[in-house]
């Protein structure tokens, strides 16, 4: 990798919003040289973009006048709404920045010059990520808006994700072909969401849709039938993607952030893999490709033994199984970011239980202060390189068509 003038290799590195990405990244080279990572096709499914950045722009493409001029008011008279109009995301409780020592993505505040603003500034520091890491193709998803399902305001959530997606489909994408995207269903509204996959499913940076985790919908209900049936049909995969809650009924009780951060991402997707699986929607659907997005890895194993247990007991809870749950678990997808990388030994048990080989697609959850570079996989032991090569890259080329 070049590194451009200005911008340093460092062994520490203090991190703040005006950070240059490069610099950030810079010692990933050192993984790329160490384990010849330009040799190998590597897809991240998972990264995110600070969309509030651009909010003004993407509030354009609102269709109701209605909530277009609700929102250029707020934006008018409020001037903390200047870049949250309408939105849900709570800045007032951001402790995902450890009182400003560990900067999440509050802004990407780092020079672009000559990139200008808006859509074409946020492909200028997507493209720095994609070459710092030498990745080939990148997924891309916004960060606040995976909050969506809590919006107090159903409709109004529906609207603003359209509005994001018609914004992301004729601003971002057309100005990079490395850049994907699984696009948002406003998934409280079935019918809109047919409506979403029927507008943009043939646009070539679309690669499949997404359901925003942290929402309390029953993924098993008969009304979403038609939009599986749909995706299965135009071969476009489905993934939930996590994300943290401290007010749900069980987080609400607990004190720190950690604690609500360690739970809420897994205990979200733990629900709707739940009701995905004994509720028969595999069976129903089996061409239709399911990927778990950012809860981590350890609570599948778990998940398998739980619900097998409970399957072998009360099988006429589940009469359109017709295999234990875990089976049908190894036979969906799960991005690699956060790998709970503790304990070496339990870790390789739970590639073993999830068949990574098969089923694990690495992601770097870029740009978040946790992010993993594809060094992460390289260097895992217990892999061997055509394991190394499916997680990386080769497994998303077969689930995305790429």
């Amino acid at each position: 990798m070049t590194i451009d003038d200005g911008v340093r290799r460092l062994p520490t590195q203090e991190i703040t919003t005006h950070t240059d990405s490069r610099e950030i990244l810079a010692n990933a080279a050192r993984d790329t040289e160490r384990y010849g990572l330009d040799e190998y096709f590597i897809v991240d499914v998972d990264s995110h973009h600070v969309e509030l950045d651009s909010w003004p722009e993407i509030l354009e493409f609102l269709d109701s006048p209605v909530l277009k001029d609700t929102a250029h008011q707020m934006m008018r008279n409020w001037p903390q709404a200047s870049h949250l109009a309408l939105h849900n995301h709570p800045p007032g409780l951001t402790m995902q920045d450890v009182s400003g020592r560990i900067p999440h993505q509050a802004s990407l505040a780092e020079e672009t010059p000559g990139a200008g603003s808006g859509a074409e500034r946020d492909v200028t520091l997507v493209r720095r990520a994609m070459d710092a890491m030498s990745i080939d193709v990148q997924v891309v998803f916004p960060q606040p808006m995976l909050e969506t399902g809590l919006h107090p305001q159903p409709q109004v959530a529906s609207a603003l994700l359209q509005a994001y997606n018609r914004w992301f489909t004729s601003q971002i994408l057309p100005r990079e072909p490395r850049v994907k995207t699984m696009l948002g269903l406003p998934f409280e509204d079935p019918e809109a969401c047919l409506a979403t996959v029927e507008e943009f499913a043939d646009h070539p940076g679309v690669i499949g849709f997404l359901v925003t985790s942290q929402r309390h919908a029953g993924v098993h209900r008969n009304a979403y039938m038609p939009l599986y049936r749909m995706l299965e049909e135009r071969g476009l995969p489905i993934g939930f993607h996590a994300g943290p809650n401290q007010a749900d009924s069980m987080t609400s009780t607990m004190n720190r952030f950690l604690s609500a951060h360690a739970m809420s991402f897994v205990t979200c997707n733990m629900t709707h893999m739940t009701n995905w699986v004994i509720n028969g929607i595999p069976e129903r659907f089996p061409g239709l490709k399911t990927i778990w997005i950012e809860s981590g890895l350890a609570w599948v194993p778990f998940m398998m033994q739980r619900l097998d247990h409970e399957y072998y007991m009360r099988q006429s809870d589940a009469p359109l199984l017709t295999k234990p749950p875990s089976h049908y678990m190894r036979e969906m997808y799960y991005t690699s970011q956060p790998m709970e990388w503790t304990d070496d030994a339990l870790l390789e048990a739970t590639l073993r239980a999830i068949d990574a080989p098969n089923s694990l697609m690495y992601s770097s959850d870029w740009p978040h202060w946790d992010f993993d570079v594809p060094g992460r996989i390289a260097s895992l032991p217990f892999l061997d390189d055509h394991a190394k090569r499916n997680i990386l890259g080769e497994t998303a080329r077969k689930v995305f068509g790429l």
